[in-house]
């Protein structure tokens, strides 16, 4: 009998009152702090202003968070919230018994990554800052946010991995008793990686002058082709894509994947190339 690790610990860190601070939560917001702090140095090492990356900041801020909500809510779970368009804006339910407050509880990362591009395009109508030069210092923020999503994922038993015998195996006390794979963990793992593979890729650019581009390139093409086969460690999120599986052999998240992973590798093959 193999010592599975028994995974049972409550989602909510602290209790203030009657609002609970859930480890989701608080990974979110360390994921944006210590973005923009490395997107920040990014802008000091290359004499751009402070009120530049602080706009910046906001604008994905909003871009990431309006697109994560969108995306599930569009791609995952269109069903339920297409007949009910006013809980894709505001954060409540409306029930025959009254209003409940929900929360934004359906993120995806597609959703997300769209956002912050579209937010950048509208930064750049401001600020005049070429885009790709933007995402390349941008996207060392992205796998560490995206590494402690996951980890928030892992603290609240959800985005759970399919049952395994394998040794590593965690069993999550609140969903059920099977050993699965730490799914989210081995995402947060794959954009750790994707991070220090990103700090060698921009020394490599500023050493050669490599046109903007690169850095873009590679974290896209390395998040989604991680994300695309970690979700074969996956249970499915949506009851749909089981059917999907069966069909085709991917899921959602797959398919969404693959738009990105071909733009991934089209910009960092342009910017060697076209030096």
């Amino acid at each position: 009998m193999l010592a599975f690790v028994h995974w049972n610990i409550n989602p909510v860190l602290v209790h203030i009152g009657s609002f609970g601070l859930r480890y989701y939560s608080l990974c979110w917001v360390l994921g944006f702090i210590f973005g923009y702090l490395l997107v920040r140095k990014i802008f000091i090492k290359e004499k751009l202003g402070g009120e530049q990356v602080e706009a910046l900041f906001i604008y994905v801020l909003l871009g990431a968070l309006i697109g994560a909500r969108l995306g599930h809510c569009l791609f995952y779970d269109w069903k339920y919230f297409s007949n009910h368009i006013l809980e894709l804006f505001i954060p409540v339910s409306f029930t025959p018994s009254g209003v409940k407050f929900t929360g934004y509880a359906g993120l995806a990362s597609h959703g997300g990554a769209i956002g912050v591009i579209l937010a950048v395009l509208l930064y750049n109508r401001k600020y005049h800052i070429p885009i790709l030069s933007i995402l390349d210092k941008l996207d060392f923020a992205t796998p560490v946010l995206g590494a402690l999503i996951r980890i928030g994922n892992f603290f609240n038993s959800e985005i759970i991995g399919a049952p395994t015998n394998v040794s590593w195996a965690v069993i999550f006390d609140r969903v059920d008793t099977l050993p699965r794979h730490p799914a989210q963990l081995y995402e947060a793992l794959a954009y750790i990686l994707t991070f220090l593979v990103l700090c060698f890729a921009y020394r490599y650019k500023y050493k050669h002058g490599i046109r903007d581009g690169l850095i873009f390139g590679l974290c896209i093409t390395l998040i989604f082709v991680a994300r695309f086969f970690i979700e074969y460690c996956k249970e499915v999120q949506e009851p749909f894509e089981i059917g999907l599986r069966e069909s085709i052999g991917m899921d959602m998240g797959q398919l969404l994947s693959i738009p990105f992973i071909l733009a991934g590798i089209f910009y960092s093959i342009r910017s060697l190339v076209t030096n």
